[in-house]
């Protein structure tokens, strides 16, 4: 035990004399740095040599020199107060810019990286398959060039330059997108529509083309396929309607339709409601057109509960356009009481709508039905990224023509939100009516609070009317009519009846409950603030709504430059910049302006649901297995 003593003491004690000589004195912290900025420099020079080498180098090459003054510059960062007597050969001003622009350069590193990510997953999510015929996926059939038509602009258009053409798109707020896009024109007259056309339209009390029609229409006269997107109430109607009754006049004076021939034009619509209103459109101007002594135009209306022999009738006769609901519409082509070999054009309205109620499969069914190249339209107030590029699929050299932003409200419509409880809705709503004079729409989600909020009111003595999924045809007509001619003050309504219907001098509407969909908002509110009137929307909101879609609903308000609720402003801070990264606001998979598509919850319940169900059909299958 005493030698390990001995050693350990020993050892204790040299290492105490070694400490003592190694002992160096307290330098302050100001020296230290000094002397370390002192040290870099003499390694500096050792590096360039002696002066008469560092002379010659710094002519030959003054790069060398702009080096050593960048990396004493940067080691002298850290020294403050400098040394006196040395000059810095960068201020601070300059370092801050610096790096500010190296802070800038990360930051945008990591947008691009999510933007890169963001690209993958809308490409996971997007249809595999192009919207196109199996005939023509089958057999590779692809179209390069579009349909050539017998239109062009005035030649005083033609004559002017391209400056002139984007001065008028940027004066109304036109986005355009594709190759050789036809110029925009501010007249119908210079669009050469007949004068029966013309007056049709003054008779409608409109004199000018809106912003969608001043673009939409040039390019559906000139046989380009098109995506149309503009806010609700811009008069997208007219812009499908009124070339395809050109065409069909086109097509009747060169070679009259036979019996069981046609048609030459196919509209497809998600409702029926939406269906009879584009058939009365058509109907009012092909009525001019005869009385201006151009040939009659026989138009089909193919919807669900009405006689399919109507349509029939029509169609025996020799018909040159067809609107259609896709359900009434397979059934007819399958049962082949229609052919489509001579159709040549085709709209669907409310692209996005459609697509996303379902009928994917009806439409690519539908596209199989043509016999050649056809031009298409796709039209919609809201159409998110996603729809767009699973459209282009289907389209040849479309051209994009975009009022204001995909999914955007109408500046015209003010939007008021109030917090009210589930049981308090119904009188609440009483004295909502209050606030405008009629006609007044109001929206709910289920039908079966359509059905006791149609039966309140009629206990309260409001003319009121309903119409939703539940209810036949005929009711459902009979309650639109009632309500359009004025005989009726309220039309109660689910969905159905927000999607593209137009009715006349709507000055209010009224949300009984948000929405799941912020689209579904934007296409309910849009009946009122139309043609250049304004108008109010009401939303009744509470904690049962999803945080999600009041987020989004937050956004939408802030965009319009609404007011706020004090419950949407304790949700959280609002971004500023409404989610904006590489050009696109917000969600690009559902349109949502909260959030971005990595943090979609549509994206997260769909993909959820996906699984669920993968797991269920491999449950199924094999128990259908062991039987």
């Amino acid at each position: 035990m005493e030698p390990a003593v001995k050693r350990k003491y020993r050892q204790e004690e040299k290492e105490e004399s070694s400490d003592e000589d190694d002992y160096v004195p307290y330098v302050p912290l100001k020296d230290r740095k000094n002397l370390n900025i002192l040290k870099m420099q003499d390694l500096l020079k050792r590096k360039l040599g002696n002066k008469s080498d560092s002379d010659r180098s710094r002519n030959s090459s003054p790069d060398r020199g702009a080096v050593a003054s960048t990396d004493i510059s940067s080691c002298a960062r850290a020294a403050t107060p400098p040394v006196s007597g040395m000059q810095p050969s960068v201020s601070l001003l300059d370092q801050h810019s610096n790096l500010k622009k190296q802070a800038e350069v990360v930051k945008e590193t990591a947008k691009d990286l999510q933007l890169i990510e963001e690209r993958k997953i809308l490409e996971s999510v997007t249809e595999a398959r192009a919207l196109q015929s199996v005939q023509d996926l089958a057999q590779g059939i692809t179209y390069n060039t579009p349909l050539v038509t017998g239109w062009s602009p005035p030649h005083f258009i033609r004559e002017r330059t391209q400056q002139i053409h984007d001065k008028i798109r940027f004066h109304l707020r036109i986005d355009v997108e594709g190759q050789n896009v036809p110029p925009p024109i501010r007249s119908f007259r210079d669009m050469k529509f007949p004068k029966p056309i013309i007056i049709g339209l003054k008779k409608k009390h409109i004199r000018k083309p809106t912003p969608i029609q001043t673009q939409g229409i040039p390019v559906v006269l000139s046989g380009r396929d098109m995506i149309g997107i503009a806010f609700t109430g811009s008069g997208k109607t007219l812009v499908f309607t009124l070339p395809l009754l050109m065409f069909c006049i086109e097509q009747e004076k060169k070679l009259p339709f036979l019996q069981n021939e046609g048609p030459y034009g196919l509209i497809v619509c998600p409702s029926r409601e939406l269906a009879r209103q584009t058939h009365q459109v058509m109907s009012y101007y092909a009525k001019h057109l005869e009385g201006g002594g151009l040939p009659s135009l026989r138009i089909a209306l193919c919807i669900g509960g009405i006689p399919a022999k109507e349509t029939v009738n029509i169609i025996r006769k020799g018909c040159h356009a067809v609107i259609a609901t896709p359900g009434r519409l397979m059934d007819m082509l399958n049962k082949k009481m229609m052919n489509l070999g001579v159709c040549r054009f085709l709209c669907l309205d409310e692209a996005d709508r459609m697509i996303d109620m379902g009928f994917e499969e009806d439409v690519r069914t539908i596209f199989s039905y043509f016999k050649g190249q056809r031009q298409t339209l796709l039209f919609s107030a809201t159409m998110p990224k996603k729809i767009q590029n699973f459209a282009r699929s289907a389209l040849v050299c479309p051209v994009t023509v975009n009022v204001g932003r995909a999914g955007a409200a109408s500046l015209d419509i003010i939007q008021e939100v109030e917090y009210v409880k589930d049981e308090a809705k119904v009188v609440h709503l009483l004295n909502c009516l209050q606030k405008t004079s009629p006609p007044v729409l109001v929206f709910a989600q289920k039908k079966k609070d359509v059905d006791d909020i149609h039966e309140y009111l009629l206990l309260k003595g409001v003319e009121a009317v309903a119409i939703h999924g539940g209810k036949d045809q005929e009711e459902r007509s009979r309650a639109v009519d009632l309500f359009r001619t004025r005989e009726k003050d309220v039309l109660v309504a689910t969905d159905i009846a927000s999607k593209g219907l137009d009715f006349e001098g709507i000055k209010h509407v009224l949300n009984y409950d948000m929405p799941d969909d912020i689209e579904n908002y934007v296409h309910r509110i849009g009946r009122t603030g139309r043609s250049g009137c304004t108008g109010i929307a009401t939303t009744f909101i509470n904690k049962s709504c999803d945080s999600s879609t009041l987020l989004d609903l937050r956004a939408l308000l802030i965009e319009a430059k609404q007011k706020i609720p004090e419950i949407l402003e304790q949700l959280g801070p609002a971004e500023e910049n409404f989610m904006e990264l590489g050009g696109e606001r917000g969600c690009t998979y559902c349109g949502g302006l909260a959030h971005r598509i990595t943090e979609c919850p549509k994206l997260d319940a769909a993909r959820s649901k996906q699984i669920s169900n993968i797991g269920r059909q491999d449950y199924l299958a094999n128990n259908a297995a062991d039987y």
